[in-house]
């Protein structure tokens, strides 16, 4: 049986670009943990260490998509370069400003214009549907793609302490921003792979994907779903100092990952003929069902097999909502509602990690644990009152892709 995975990898300029847009992944994650740890570092205050990289996680959220939207209208060569230089500069000023000691509200404005950095993971996707769109090659390429942001996750905020604590405090950050720039750099001149700007249909106005049914509820069940790889976080590294030894967290989060990744590789490799909206509720009720053991976990190793099955319907669900918003959404706004998906799940992410932490500081483990049970049953709820529109949606679609292949099969007869 032939290899999907290197089957994908055929169409030319697929390895480039997807090589460069790992490099250019990278440094978004280890952003925020860089700021977070240069600060603390310098100053001493992780409550203002906190906020400001609270500011550029949540400014990332915004601006990313806005930047995508951008990107849909005018193409991927000429606007990352913009968007990547401005998010790159606003970057070295917040690093200027927090060793030269400047006032408080420069870090937050700094913060805050970094969120331009573009957001990478949506622009390799993009060029992944261009090549594959309606191929069985496109589940195994989101599949990867996946695995790719959870590893990222998992290795760039590693490093960015290792940098910031063994180097020299503005390491993290300056190392984030050189990788941007080297990644676009790559990425950017691949025009063979760039997908094309798709004009507007005639009458058509140049809205937000948000505003898009689909788009919307599909980027709430994620923001509420990432509450859960939230409370991972702040309960992995909570709970593991409450049992005695602080390193373990590592294990929580490794096993959390690897969970996800190897049901990702899975689930691309096989050729699942279940519709979307039925794999949409097996994904997300499973991600609810599976927190339910965080409550009965008594021992760190208890809380990792229980974390593993927990990641186990991440990388899957991820993939099956980028298929349904892939195809649910007009090709010339795709990537912002990508990017949308993204800035959902990152922000329930934030979220989910400060109201675990004040919720186990007041109240603690298991009303910790908690937060990822709600979470996951608001997630749930909201997939469930999407499935009409959702349907909906993608049966204009296939009516939609069918009458065009028609029209196409009426011409090449002509």
């Amino acid at each position: 049986m032939p290899n999907p995975y290197r089957q994908i990898f055929t169409a030319p300029g697929t390895k480039g670009f997807s090589a460069a847009g790992l490099i250019a992944r990278l440094p978004l994650p280890m952003t925020h943990m860089g700021i977070l740890t240069m600060l603390s570092e310098l100053t001493g205050a992780y409550t203002l260490s906190g906020l400001v990289a609270g500011t550029f996680t949540f400014s990332m959220a915004f601006l990313g998509p806005q930047v995508s939207r951008a990107v849909d209208r005018h193409g991927q060569s000429r606007v990352l370069p913009i968007a990547a230089g401005l998010g790159v500069v606003s970057l070295g000023a917040l690093i200027l400003c927090a060793h030269s000691g400047a006032p408080v509200w420069t870090l937050f404005l700094f913060a805050l214009l970094s969120g331009l950095m573009p957001s990478m993971g949506a622009m390799v996707r993009a060029r992944w549907t261009e090549i594959y769109r309606g191929k069985p090659q496109l589940n195994t390429a989101f599949s990867m793609e996946s695995v790719v942001d959870e590893l990222t996750y998992v290795v760039s905020p590693a490093l960015a302490v290792a940098l910031s604590t063994t180097l020299f405090p503005q390491a993290a950050p300056m190392v984030a921003g050189l990788l941007l720039v080297i990644g676009v750099a790559l990425f950017v001149p691949q025009k063979s792979t760039e997908p094309r700007v798709k004009p507007l249909a005639n009458g058509t106005r140049a809205g937000s994907a948000l505003r898009s049914g689909p788009v919307c509820m599909l980027a709430l069940t994620l923001l509420f779903g990432g509450g859960i790889a939230g409370t991972v976080d702040t309960m992995g590294l909570a709970f593991a100092e409450q049992q005695g030894n602080k390193v373990l967290a590592g294990v929580v989060f490794a096993v959390y990952a690897i969970g996800s990744g190897i049901s990702g590789l899975a689930f691309g490799a096989l050729d699942v003929r279940v519709p979307l909206p039925t794999l949409l509720i097996v994904g997300v009720g499973g991600s609810t069902l599976t927190t339910l053991p965080f409550l009965l976990a008594n021992t760190v190793a208890a809380l990792a097999v229980a974390v593993f099955f927990a990641g186990v319907f991440f990388a899957p669900t991820m993939v099956v909502i980028m298929r349904m918003v892939e195809q649910t959404t007009p090709a010339h706004g795709l990537t912002e509602a990508m990017t949308w998906m993204i800035a959902g799940l990152q922000s329930g992410v934030a979220l989910g990690a400060a109201i675990t932490g004040v919720i186990f500081d007041h109240y603690g483990t298991r009303a910790g644990f908690s937060v990822a049970v709600v979470s996951g049953a608001i997630a749930l709820v909201l997939a469930l009152a999407s499935l009409p529109k959702l349907r909906s949606h993608l049966r204009y679609a296939r009516q939609a892709a069918g009458s065009e292949a028609a029209l196409q099969g009426e011409t090449i007869v002509c």
